[in-house]
């Protein structure tokens, strides 16, 4: 009979010597890595899409076009998808949990420092700056929990990640527009900025050490430039790069531009309405986790094409007049994009050899260029042709997707 102390390192690892030490579900580890890894996924988008809502706000107190307003989102993300890709050398050498930890406490402070913000171009630079920070976060994340999660139940584990993300999304917004609507966008967003900093000593608190990682002390341009471009060979990574691209961008545009046609006539909301609309983000959650269990269990990429043609389905609802088709859409829409996101991200850890960090930040590269480009596009078809000409726009960016997960499901077949 083991003992008790045997036992309990056997839960806590799959240890066998010579072999990594993974986290394995069921484990004590295991939990605190999920939860801190949840918190991380809700710090990070809480703050970076916090402003959403408010666009139409920034848009009438500043006196700025509704593709002005939207900027002050564009640009966090814009300037996210930059650090990203130096996020990931920087975490060879700091440390994956170091660089999380310290990504979340500026950003969270940062968020605070824009509730002071005394004119639209200091805004923009602080979300600029929070960007940047956040950039520490997401692929490093998605790395932490490729090296260190049983690769058995990595699909399950990062839906709860990428669901973590979700009710982040999902808070932000709602909890803004509430806060918005009664107490002014200033108290609204130092609010949400304090919930950020809680959120981020927890999860300093909760993440356990890597034990998968090796750091590589100093910094070699050359060593980093192979790992990216190694990845951009691999025959259906860079197809993956393209899903979230264009998934992220289509969802991003709905979301920004949904808010200008709903406080408008005839639908009238106002911003507890229009925030609570965000509830939605319920369902990416649950979404996320279901996604991630079936693509263990049925296929990745058939989880990944179902999800891509739930997104359109939902994008193309929104056509609709009446206030509750339009939100319906937007709940088909908002499953389908968590579906496929949390297949998409899983992807780039099982398909990409070696330097996993280097990979998830080429995903969430394409990730938040997707969304800081297609997102500011949208409002320039809004602008010209309305609603319509959104639709169409995101319809065309999710047949691309589509099509770019049949190249890749065909290549990932081919090569194994």
């Amino acid at each position: 009979m083991p003992t008790s102390a045997h036992a309990m390192k056997t839960a806590e690892t799959a240890a066998i010597p010579g072999q990594k030490q993974y986290l394995t579900r069921g484990s004590g580890a295991y939990r605190r890595a999920s939860l801190a890894l949840f918190l991380s996924g809700f710090s990070t988008f809480s703050l970076l899409y916090c402003v959403q809502p408010l666009l139409p706000i920034f848009s009438q107190q500043f006196s700025v076009s509704p593709a002005e307003s939207s900027l002050s989102l564009s640009l966090s993300t814009g300037f996210l998808a930059v650090a990203i890709v130096c996020a990931a050398a920087v975490s060879e050498g700091l440390g994956r949990r170091s660089l999380m930890s310290i990504s979340l406490v500026g950003a969270a402070l940062l968020t605070i420092a824009t509730a002071f913000a005394p004119n639209w171009h200091l805004l923009l630079v602080i979300r600029a700056l929070q960007g940047l920070v956040l950039g520490g976060v997401p692929a490093v994340a998605m790395a932490y929990l490729a090296e260190e999660i049983d690769p058995r139940g990595l699909g399950a584990t990062m839906g709860l990640y990428v669901g973590g993300t979700a009710f982040g999304g999902m808070s932000g917004r709602v909890l803004t527009g509430i806060f918005a609507e009664y107490l002014t966008w200033r108290p609204a967003l130092f609010i949400i900025g304090a919930i950020g900093l809680a959120a981020a000593i927890g999860f300093i608190a909760l993440l356990p050490p890597s034990r998968n990682f090796v750091r590589r002390p100093g910094f070699d341009p050359r060593f980093h430039a192979k790992a990216w471009l190694g990845h951009l060979r691999n025959p259906a990574l860079p197809f993956i790069f393209a899903i979230a691209f264009l998934a992220m961008g289509s969802f991003v545009t709905i979301y920004n531009y949904a808010g200008f046609r709903l406080v408008a006539p005839p639908y009238g909301l106002n911003q507890t309405e229009l925030g609570l609309i965000f509830t939605v983000y319920l369902f990416g959650i649950g979404a996320s986790s279901i996604g991630g269990l079936l693509g263990d269990r049925i296929g990745h990429f058939s989880v990944l094409l179902f999800g891509l043609a739930l997104t359109a389905a939902g994008s193309a609802l929104t056509l609709a007049a009446s206030l509750p088709a339009i939100i319906l859409g937007i709940t088909v829409l908002t499953t389908g994009f968590f579906m496929s996101h949390s297949i998409a991200s899983g992807l780039v850890g099982k398909l990409a050899h070696g330097t996993k960090g280097h990979a998830s930040s080429l995903y969430m590269l394409a990730y938040y260029v997707g969304s800081s480009l297609m997102g500011s596009a949208g409002g320039w078809f809004f602008a010209v042709e309305g609603w319509v000409a959104v639709v169409i726009f995101t319809l065309a960016m999710l047949a691309l997707a589509f099509v770019s997960a049949c190249f890749a499901q065909y290549l990932a077949r081919r090569k194994a």
